[in-house]
């Protein structure tokens, strides 16, 4: 269960501001573990409260094209995209990030 392993580390990071009550996050769309799953986790590891964003997939291929891939396949530390235009694997600029955005402490 790596996604215990990615929370303890946030927690660890979160806990270098004081004592926290409230953590907002950045997880991206490709991240390693899904956002839903990681603040699942998150919430049965603390009792502070855990919001997110989900940061979207973003490419440019060598065709021209930049935005949202199409995501062909998700799983834990994998996926599968490709080029909408062209059906080309695309170079992935941003989503698979996380990040914590802020933590409010007591």
């Amino acid at each position: 269960m790596h996604e215990t392993v990615i929370a303890k580390g946030i927690i660890k990071e979160a806990m270098k501001h004081g004592s926290p009550e409230e953590i907002n996050l950045e997880i991206g769309e490709l991240a390693h573990v899904p956002a839903y799953e990681l603040a699942g986790c998150l919430k049965q590891l603390v009792d502070w409260k855990i919001t997110y964003t989900e940061q979207v997939a973003f490419v440019s291929c060598d065709c021209g094209f930049s935005g949202h891939p199409t995501v062909l396949e998700r799983g834990h530390d994998s996926f599968l995209i490709e080029c909408p235009e062209c059906g080309s694997v695309p170079k992935l600029l941003a989503g698979t990030e996380i990040k914590i955005v802020s933590v409010k402490v007591k």
